[in-house]
């Protein structure tokens, strides 16, 4: 019985000189003890060493892939006795079957071989003949290999490129916005009308960078960046304006400040769109139906694509919310309808009572878009297409406020019967609306008998029945 072990250095051939030992595995682990003991189960038959960390690393993926890499089919070649039948134990089973198919070796592999393995590998110094320390090199050499490989051809690469890329836009964002606080703050000392004319952040930034001092408005012309009348009314704050005067240091850093936010604007711009180029590539129907932002902010929050189709409806509806939905279980008050997804143009479009709603239909729908774009094969945005068309025929029944199903196989209209107030008036009955227990009216002496009693006139004298 022969033995396949693998290792970083090459695959080894052992002879197991005493088959019932793997009848015993419990105590098999006594007879590798030492290299002594374990040179009397195991004797090295052939050892096929790799040339270099390139022969290993592409046997190591063969072997994972469970296919015969040149080197192993060399050995077993090199073994292989056509009048007699061997039987070859192997750790993988799957390489088991491939082996089995190409060559008239009976491949064994279950527990009781994972056992032997586990042990050889603790004396496999000795037993391969190899010092420790260079086996050990080898092995981090082929694991350092081997790890390069896998991450070159990840099918999960393309999603960190979406995660950088939406992290940097927010990042963008906050930098851009103290960025154009900071500069109205500082030109709002010499021009403060300004920022009250001209709302745009970018025309204001190309605007300040233009005039530089208030005073030189009137003669340039910002027709290029602003509409007429708003140039006319620039022109005249100008000339009115209450602002201090500011040195032309304080100009220039103002001027190199402005012309940051409008490279900033620009890089954001050219990000937003590879960005765009990417989720279409990456996860096309989850962008038809989302939106690129929600999209990548959904991927980048799961951590990969993978992971966010891992997640059901219910969980990709409230992504994003995690707080709230902890703080509501906490103190047991109802929890968020929706998260991430709420930025949706589909949501946003909708009324604010059927917003919840509409969050978890789409949610539905983006679980399953999410599914094909991370298992599936089609490249389109087909499903993505249709779906999104049927959640707005749904939203537009909702917002007419139908009495229809918009889901199942009834489409009929429901039935709601008219109230009809009773206006028929009745008679008041006072024996009927009281509940004290009626007396008899013998025992005051008939009707009246009680009131005769408290009269004034009759106070000091007996009653008789």
């Amino acid at each position: 019985m022969l033995v396949l072990f693998e290792t970083s250095a090459g695959y080894a051939v052992f002879k197991l000189l005493d088959e019932k030992k793997l009848q015993e595995t419990k105590n098999l682990y006594a007879d590798f003890e030492s290299p002594e003991k374990a040179a009397t189960v195991l004797k090295l038959v052939h050892f096929e060493k790799f040339e270099d960390t390139t022969q290993a690393l592409a046997a190591a993926t063969a072997t994972v892939e469970g296919k015969i890499s040149k080197p192993l089919k060399k050995l077993l070649k090199h073994l292989v006795d056509p009048d007699v039948q061997e039987k070859l134990l192997v750790a993988d089973s799957t390489l088991g079957k491939a082996i089995k198919e190409k060559f008239s070796f009976d491949c064994i592999a279950n527990s009781s071989v994972q056992d032997l393995m586990r042990v050889i590998r603790s004396q496999a110094d000795s037993l391969l003949q190899i010092d420790e320390k260079e086996l050990a090199a080898m092995r981090i050499g082929l694991a350092h290999s081997l790890s390069r490989y896998k991450l070159k051809f990840s099918p999960d690469k393309v999603d960190t490129m979406i995660v950088q890329a939406i992290s940097l836009l927010d990042d963008l964002d906050k930098e851009t916005n103290n960025y154009i606080m900071r500069c109205k703050e500082w030109y709002g000392w010499h021009f403060p009308e300004l920022a009250k004319i001209v709302q745009d952040n970018i025309a204001f930034c190309k605007i300040v960078q233009k005039i530089g001092y208030r005073t030189n408005a009137a003669e340039t012309d910002l027709s290029d960046i602003l509409p007429g009348d708003v140039e006319t009314q620039v022109k005249e704050a100008a000339e009115i304006s209450m602002g201090t005067e500011i040195s032309e240091e304080d100009i220039t850093n103002i001027r190199h400040l402005c012309a940051q936010v409008i490279e900033i604007s620009d890089y954001r711009a050219q990000l937003f769109e590879y960005l765009k180029n990417r989720m279409m590539a990456v996860a096309p129907n989850l962008t038809v139906l989302v939106g690129e932002l929600v999209g990548a902010r959904l991927i980048a929050h799961a951590g990969s694509l993978l992971n966010l189709a891992k997640h059901p409806s219910s969980t990709v509806q409230i992504l994003g919310a995690e707080k709230a939905l902890f703080r509501a279980m906490k103190t047991k008050h109802d929890t968020p309808k929706y998260g991430l997804i709420y930025h949706a143009s589909l949501v946003g479009q909708t009324s604010a009572k059927l917003k919840g709603k509409v969050s978890r239909m789409l949610a539905a729908k983006a679980a399953l878009a999410i599914r094909v774009d991370a298992l599936g094969e089609d490249t389109q945005a087909t499903l993505g297409l249709e779906q999104r068309a049927d959640l707005e025929r749904k939203f537009a029944i909702l917002e007419q406020n139908a009495t229809k199903r918009i889901s199942g196989t009834g489409k009929m209209q429901a039935k709601f019967e008219k109230y009809q107030k009773n206006t028929e008036q009745g008679q008041f009955n006072q024996d009927q609306a009281s509940t004290l227990p009626h007396k008899r009216h013998s025992d005051f002496g008939g009707r009246g008998g009680a009131n005769k009693r408290f009269k004034s006139g009759n106070m000091n004298k007996s009653f008789v029945v």
